[in-house]
């Protein structure tokens, strides 16, 4: 399959990736630092907003959420989510040597099995690669 992706479309899978991981992460551990948050102390939810980890978590989320949302308006679902799908390893791994969490045999397995499955369905038909509409060719000044 032969994709014409330009680099900054490279750039934004790639940010897709890397600010849902890191900002997941940073936020799991602000909320560490914050305690435990249940229906008696609820109060936690609006301290937590005032930890650094929790707002730069929130922050990285959003920028995940605007190149997600890019990412989608020019691709299919199926070839934007191997980028989410590989973000779950970066999780791994940081979760794992930043924040010192083990992580059993069982979950690198099923890491390893939801990227594998994730490559499946990525690796069938696609529209990302169409052909451009006569709506796309007006836009981009072809026949003026």
């Amino acid at each position: 399959m032969k994709h014409t992706l330009t680099p900054s479309r490279y750039l934004v899978l790639l940010a897709v990736m890397l600010t849902a991981s890191i900002g997941d992460t940073m936020l799991s551990h602000g909320m560490t630092q914050v305690g435990q948050v249940d229906l008696h102390h609820l109060g936690l939810l609006f301290s937590a907003l005032r930890n650094v980890w929790v707002i730069g978590g929130i922050l990285l989320l959003i920028g995940f959420f605007a190149s997600y949302l890019s990412a989608l308006s020019w691709a299919d679902l199926t070839f934007v989510m191997p980028a989410t799908a590989f973000g779950y390893v970066v999780v791994a791994f940081l979760s794992r040597f930043w924040l010192h969490e083990h992580l059993s045999l069982y979950r690198w397995a099923g890491i390893t099995m939801i990227v594998c499955a994730v490559g499946f369905v990525a690796n069938g038909p696609s529209r990302t690669e169409h052909e451009a509409t006569e709506l796309e060719l007006m836009d981009a000044g072809v026949g003026r």
